[in-house]
């Protein structure tokens, strides 16, 4: 293995010389701001330290109108008042001096020096920010209300609070059609991430993310739970989610899942020495486990059915193997960042370690990263400079999650330990005096015998040059550099007296990777108001060039004490990939009296995944918003903040397969599958794979409709999105017929497949005075997904591909893609009930009525996706306290319960020599044999989760005013409200058996700003 104490030194020396650097260059120097204008009586008194001053006065709007509910705080403490419905307020003061905020929604904050005075008449403004606020979109940024696309913006206030591993849980639950689902419980695990319910059946629908202008590869990285994982979530400042394809279409080939937009945090120039830190410690537990039988209740079972050999197998104990193999779990994140402005170079650079420990036993998770962003500006600031880094260096220790379905149907009567050394000292089910390997092996043992781990290293960066031409300062030119690059490696170690080692010595399996990620883009950007004819125009064009690299230059497998290589082992041949993506593109933006607004995106791009035939594709976009808000007739509207109407269609498309090149033919080595034999020596032989050299682009049109809207200034606020995707050419991986190619799998365009839906996100503050603001959010989405076509030509007798394989059985699959339905959908038979409604063994409904139930009775029933999902977040400030909550419900989604269908029969305990457990749920349906296809397993798994309750004090600047300080306590996954019989209803799949268990979080943390 590769020496890893230099490269941990290293990357350790790195962190310490960027962290000395900054912290004794940081000078002071002062914080820029605006202090409002404002108009004063007499009514003077000497400063001094008079005690219980009033301060009296009156707030009017720019109409010069008495403004209620404006909120006046003493700066700095929680003294305040609001305004009564004539604008009128009146405060006691300790005494004379301060400041005054004054801020009411949909108007600028302002602050008022105190001085002397007692008597104020304060105008506050219209608060144009959230017109002129900025929205990062692909290759630059537009104003927000100059957006014609379905484009939502999280920022760091409104991130999800607790333990956040990965950044996607930042944003779980808080934006109107983007779908985030935890694959799993591990710590470090990743999560599927579907924006509008994605476009593809077998290419990926996961949607592409831009970290600071940076397209990052979404693929695995060996060593690692998951490529996002490496991203340090405390470094991040905002998302921006492109979600139709009017936003998306800039970005083209990549984009027809939907873009996220990472952008982090950032010094800002002016800025004095700022030096935050965080900790935050956490317990983990398991809120449920799966049913089964105890130890009693099986020994009942087993004696009531079972013959007299599998009598004979019963013992006396009652071991609980799901509490044998989970544990309360500890994890500690902590982040230290210095931030500020240097010689007007602002920098900012972080710091973080997060060492997370899985609630499945030896599982672990440990991070520690390295940020650091620098943001000069030369040439009188038309020449503006990012450069941004981001490192981190992972170490995984993979618990081996065969545990969970071993734990599952292990002999609950057997111990956990024998009291010998034999196999460890593990019980284990042997035949003939040896390990039975047909039987199931000790849970606990599959973790305490295996060690898994593996250490990845991954190098984010990019530098940014946006030069304002002298001549002509409306043009702009930008240069992005950047590079995604990961080297990883790991190892499995097995015990030699593990049970299942046939080898019988201890014997380790090594691999490394190593990944890189090229970019290098080039625009040029126009932006100029004609004030004359009331019109502002902005320009884009550019080149843009990707290079994906991966290769894998080491494996072994070996003894581990004498390094012999162990069996019959093929030699490894080093995997080497490259692909490459080029692009050119355009997008005009045309507003017309600050009302009316155009936008027209092309991307032309190419991929090395297609022929020269097929290689380019052109994806277009037009979208169009009229500021219905602006127009005369709703100007007297006075309850009216904000109206928008955006309509927009487009194409983007879609070359993420699985290989590289499918327009090639192509051979796989079959090893020990098939050789040939020369004398004594065996040869591999090479196999034939099927192709299709006229493979070409996926594509997806895109029509959306939105509304945006603001009432009572801007105290509601919320938006209204129906959007029809048809996507064409669909990529998919199909079984063609045999002698029709070299295998039976062909890589291929076949079908379309049409999504609709509507998104509706509501934003209200519900109360905002000096004691307490109350903010509320609930989004929710309909998806409607159907399959029109599947073969390139009509055929009514093809019922579809089998997909979705299940446990149990050989070679069975639950699921099909099928026209007419959605993708996933199950495939079963109708369950015949009882008349106490108790499902009748192996009898199901005659669905084609041919008086025979056969395998054409089976039929398209349920699907695994929602019909409505649904996001709910509230924010309450009372003073110094806090509390933020997040909710999320699905429903109308279904799930198969695999662990009913392979566990919930007599057959399933009884095997001869050893005997397995069985689910509860047999004690219900007595079945004697497996009912894998009945529809009776498919259950409907609507939820409603609460995600996450966090409460937090502020304690205020502290020591001499110089140190702020925040507590904060969080608890995630609190409860889950289901009729799923299963572990969790949650499940992209809608497959569940052995699913690492969601955890339970308790946290605690302290946040100190210097």
């Amino acid at each position: 293995m590769r020496d890893k104490s230099k490269r941990r030194m290293s990357f350790g020396l790195t962190v310490a010389i960027c962290c000395l650097y900054m912290t004794g260059n940081a000078n002071a120097g002062n914080v820029g701001g605006t202090i409002a204008e404002y108009k004063a009586e007499s009514s003077y008194i000497a400063p001094g330290k008079q005690q219980g001053v009033t301060l009296k006065g009156k707030v009017v709007n720019e109409n010069g109108e008495g403004l209620p509910g404006v909120t006046v705080v003493l700066k700095g403490t929680t003294t305040g008042t609001s305004t009564d419905i004539n604008g009128n307020f009146s405060l006691n003061v300790p005494q004379t001096g301060g400041t005054l905020v004054l801020s009411f929604i949909g108007y600028t904050t302002q602050e008022v020096a105190i001085g002397g005075q007692t008597t104020f008449n304060v105008a506050l403004q219209p608060d144009v920010k959230a017109l002129e606020e900025i929205v990062v979109v692909g290759y630059g940024t537009q104003k927000k209300s100059d957006v014609t696309g379905s484009v939502t913006s999280v920022s760091s206030d409104d991130f999800v609070q607790g333990q956040v591993t990965t950044p996607e849980q930042l944003i779980q639950g808080k934006v109107a059609g983007v779908a985030i689902t935890s694959n799993s419980g591990a710590p470090g695990s990743g999560s599927t991430i579907r924006i509008r319910g994605g476009s593809s059946l077998y290419a990926t629908n996961d949607p592409l993310i831009v970290i600071d202008g940076v397209p990052v590869d979404n693929g695995s990285i060996s060593g690692s739970a998951n490529a996002l994982s490496m991203i340090n979530p405390n470094d991040i400042a905002s998302f921006n989610i492109l979600k139709d394809a009017s936003a998306t279409a800039i970005y083209g080939s990549r984009a027809s899942n939907g873009v996220i937009i990472i952008t982090t945090k950032k010094g800002k120039a002016g800025d004095k020495l700022a030096v935050n830190f965080s900790t935050l410690h956490s317990l983990s537990t398991v809120p449920n486990t799966i049913d089964v039988l105890s130890g009693d209740e099986f020994r009942t079972l087993v004696n009531q059915y079972g013959n007299s050999d599998q009598k004979a197998l019963l013992r006396g104990f009652n071991t609980d193997w799901q509490d044998q193999i989970y544990r309360t779990a500890y994890t500690t994140d902590n982040n230290i960042s210095v931030s500020g402005s240097v010689k007007d170079i602002p920098y900012r650079v972080s710091v973080g370690y997060l060492n997370q420990d899985g609630v499945l036993k030896t599982s672990n998770f440990e991070r520690t990263s390295l940020g650091v962003s620098l943001n000069p500006s030369f040439l009188d600031d038309h020449l503006t400079t990012n450069v941004n880094f981001k490192g981190s260096q992972t170490s995984s220790v993979f618990a081996n999650e065969g545990a969970i379905s071993a734990a599952i149907i292990f002999d609950p009567t057997r111990p956990v330990y024998t009291g010998s050394t034999r196999n460890g000292g593990f019980f284990q089910w042997e035949k003939n005096g040896v390990f039975n390997p047909l039987a199931p092996t000790n849970p606990l043992s599959l973790l305490m015998q295996r060690n898994d781990q593996g250490e990845a290293n991954r190098w984010l960066g990019n530098v940014q040059l946006d030069y304002k031409f002298h001549f002509l300062p409306e043009l702009r030119a930008n240069l992005n550099l950047g590079t995604d690059r990961s080297d990883s490696e790991g190892y499995i170690l097995t015990d030699a007296d593990h049970a299942p080692n046939q080898w019988k010595v201890q014997t380790i399996s090594e691999y490394a990777q190593e990944k890189e990620n090229n970019l290098a883009d080039f625009y040029l950007n126009y932006q100029k108001e004609y004030t004359s004819i009331q019109s502002r125009v902005d320009a884009t064009a550019g080149y843009s060039f990707q290079e994906f690299i991966a290769e894998s230059p080491e494996f072994a497998f070996r003894n581990n004490e004498t390094g012999e290589p162990l069996g019959q082992e093929p030699d490894y041949i080093p995997s080497y990939s490259q692909h490459r993506l080029k692009s050119y593109f355009g997008r005009l933006n045309y507003t017309f009296m600050d009302r009316y607004i155009l936008t027209g995106t092309v991307r032309y791009d190419g991929s090395t995944r297609f022929s020269e035939d097929n290689r380019w594709g052109v994806f277009p976009a037009l979208a169009f918003a009229w500021r219905l808000g602006e127009e005369a007739f709703l100007q007297n509207v006075n309850a009216l903040s904000d109206l928008k109407l955006r309509l927009g269609y487009g194409i983007t498309g879609q070359q993420d397969i699985g290989r590289l090149f499918p327009y090639l033919a192509f051979y796989t080595r079959a090893d020990n599958t098939a050789q040939y034999q020369f004398g004594d020596t065996f040869y591999p032989t090479f196999r034939a794979q099927g192709y299709d050299e006229k493979i070409k682009w996926e594509e997806t049109a895109t029509f959306n409709a939105g509304l945006d809207f603001g009432f009572a200034n801007n105290r509601v606020t919320g938006t209204i999105d129906y959007f029809f995707k048809d996507t064409k050419d669909l990529l998919a991986e199909i079984t063609v017929a045999a002698g029709t190619n070299l295998t039976n799998r062909l890589a291929t365009n076949v079908g379309n497949m049409e999504t609709k839906g509507l998104e509706v996100a509501l934003d209200f503050v519900a109360v905002s005075n000096s004691k307490l603001t109350w903010n509320i959010g609930i989004n929710g989405t309909v998806i409607d997904q159907e399959i029109t076509s599947l073969s390139k030509v009509d055929n009514p007798e093809f019922s579809g591909y089998d997909v979705g394989g299940i446990t149990g059985g050989t070679g069975n699959f639950i699921q099909k893609y099928a026209v007419g339905y959605a993708p996933n959908t199950f495939y079963v038979y109708k369950q015949v009930y009882d008349e106490s409604g108790k499902p009748v063994e192996g009898l199901y409904a005659d669905m084609n009525g041919d008086g025979v139930i056969g395998s054409d009775d089976r039929y398209l029933f349920k699907k695994p996706t929602a019909d409505f999902t649904l996001g709910f977040n509230t924010q309450v400030a009372y003073g110094n306290w806090d509390l933020s909550m997040v909710l999320r419900g699905s429903f109308n989604n279904y799930v198969y319960n695999n662990v009913y269908s392979n566990l919930a029969a007599r057959q399933s305990y009884s095997f001869g020599d050893y005997l397995n457990n069985v689910s509860s749920n047999v004690l219900e349906t007595e079945f004697g044999n497996y009912q894998y296809f009945s529809d009776y397993y498919i259950e409907n798994a609507s939820f409603l989760r609460m995600d996450n309750i966090s409460l937090g004090y502020n304690f205020g600047n502290i020591i001499g005013d110089k140190v702020g300080l925040r507590a904060t306590a969080n608890v995630q996954n609190v409860f889950t409200i289901t009729d799923y019989n299963g572990l969790d209803p949650e499940l992209g799949t809608g497959i569940d058996y052995s699913l690492y268990p969601r955890p339970r979080v308790f946290s605690v943390g302290l946040n100190v700003n210097l």
